[in-house]
């Protein structure tokens, strides 16, 4: 008796865990057809999954597209709860992305809903599917826990608030068609959360019988429970007793009605609180920007000594305490030196229990603190799984140092010119390889939000994490375009090359 009390006493709390964290849906791979592994078929997906992320995160959300030529070409579309933040949405796209890879080896048609701090969803055919409903398979989820309080009268509001949100979600005026998130009370303490939202390629009928379907077979499945979420490669529908996710610790709900009942003489009294109100605000706020300008120029003159700092964007957070940068290294020992550059050492550390590479920049190069600056406006930027991962930056006096993640089999040159490593790249490595570097440059040069010619690509550059992944390293040399140009001069030498007096790239 004591066991099943503890039970249902642990079964909320087990739910908030399930939909706090990451979860990970297993995905519908399809049972329409399959292709030849490492065939074209299997290219063009790998390269139109691959860049899915920085696509749908830079358009606000949601992108769709097309790779290949038939019958070889792959359809595929991605889309994220709407509102969620860039890097959020590129997180939760990318998981997605390489659940289905790994999952649907062969099969010509997948699909995954994935959660990632935000509910996000990714889908290939190899026909084109955009602006077709589709109804199944679905995926329902439930709280496992029931409903205590009157049941008719939580049944008639949830029931209202349901159908107002999906004909909010599927009106022509509504300002956020195919999506909605709203809330009602049932009583003083408990209040239902709501969200629905549909792939904006469907028509708005499309979208209201998704949704009435999605609603209709949650109510069968699981009337009674506290919340729960109908999954469908169309459509999404959620609901619980908290606020989930970020849909409503982030957007703003519309605040209920109050009735004008106000006398003259109130709307001067309330009229005369707001002008002080303003009045103060406004000498406050004064204040504060008086402050944090002095602020500003006094740490901008301390801690850079009169160097030039615009081009560094990066957030106090990535950035590391020297002290702690020396404890991760011990003292920067010989022991733990991983490599040696044009610009200085990597050693490997452990900062708060994760193992990590920490580029430390000659003080003695003549051109370490503009190659410093170039690398960490750039790498902070970017995010794609094949390019290394800057985890943060320490500027401390003379010492520039670059924090990176820690990659374990060191980088490609060690395999390729080694006469016993070389037997350990088999031909799948290599492809793998190839494809992977390939994918890292195609973000560069056309997913990521800046243009980046890369200009020092060599074996030394490319690191290989466990599994032999392929990840870009070393972005010194690199050089921004504009967002319409297509050539640059530089005035030096770029990449490890000799002779010249200069280089033009051309993109």
């Amino acid at each position: 008796m004591m066991l099943k009390m503890e039970l249902k006493n642990l079964l909320p709390i087990l739910w908030f865990v399930l939909v706090s964290f990451d979860v990970v849906y297993a995905p519908e791979c399809g049972t329409t057809g399959v292709f030849e592994p490492r065939g074209r078929f299997d290219i063009n997906r790998r390269l139109l999954l691959s860049s899915l992320a920085s696509n749908v995160s830079a358009r606000g959300g949601y992108f769709n597209s097309s790779l290949g030529q038939a019958p070889d070409r792959v359809y595929a579309l991605g889309m994220c709860i709407q509102g969620a933040e860039q890097e959020v949405c590129y997180n939760c796209i990318d998981l997605a992305s390489s659940l289905l890879l790994s999952s649907c080896p062969n099969q010509v048609e997948g699909l995954a809903w994935t959660e990632k701090r935000i509910v996000c969803v990714v889908r290939y055919f190899n026909t084109s599917f955009f602006g077709l409903r589709k109804i199944e398979p679905h995926f329902p989820t439930s709280n496992p826990e029931d409903i205590t309080s009157s049941l008719p009268e939580f049944n008639r509001v949830w029931e209202g608030l349901t159908s107002g949100m999906i004909a909010n979600t599927t009106s022509p005026s509504s300002k956020s068609k195919y999506y909605a998130a709203e809330k009602a009370a049932v009583t003083a303490s408990q209040t239902i959360y709501a969200l629905m939202q549909c792939t904006p390629d469907l028509s708005l009928d499309d979208c209201r019988m998704c949704l009435k379907q999605s609603v209709s077979d949650f109510q069968s499945c699981c009337n009674g429970k506290k919340g729960g979420t109908m999954y469908r490669a169309s459509c999404l529908f959620r609901w619980d007793l908290f606020p989930f996710a970020e849909a409503f610790s982030r957007f703003t709900l519309a605040p209920p009605a109050v009735t004008n009942t106000t006398t003259k003489k109130d709307r001067i009294t309330i009229s005369t609180a707001i002008f002080k109100g303003i009045v103060s605000s406004t000498v406050i706020i004064i204040i504060l920007l008086l402050l944090g300008l002095g602020l500003f120029f006094y740490s901008r003159r301390k801690t850079y000594q009169g160097s030039s700092t615009t081009d560094i964007t990066i957030t106090r957070s990535l950035q590391y305490d020297f002290k702690a940068i020396e404890a991760a290294t011990n003292k920067f020992s010989e022991n733990n030196v991983i490599g040696r550059g044009g610009f200085g050492e990597v050693f490997k550390g452990v900062l708060n229990g994760t193992e990590v590479a920490i580029k430390r920049l000659s003080k003695a190069s003549k051109q370490g603190a503009v190659e410093f600056k170039n690398e960490v406006v750039l790498v902070a930027k970017l995010h794609h799984r094949n390019l290394v991962r800057l985890l943060g930056f320490c500027l401390e006096g003379e010492e520039k140092i670059l924090v990176y993640e820690f990659v374990p089999n060191k980088s490609l040159d060690y395999f390729l010119f080694d006469p016993v490593k070389q037997g350990e790249l088999d031909w799948t490595k290599r492809y793998n390889i190839i494809q992977g570097i390939t994918r890292g440059i195609l973000y560069l040069h056309q997913d990521s939000r800046l243009t980046i010619i890369h200009r020092d690509l060599k074996a030394s550059n490319i690191l290989l994490d466990v599994n032999m992944n392929p990840k870009i390293a070393d972005f010194g040399m690199a050089r921004i375009f504009g967002i319409d140009q297509s050539g640059a001069n530089t005035n030096r030498i770029a990449g490890t090359r000799l002779g010249g007096c200069g280089e033009t790239i051309h993109h």
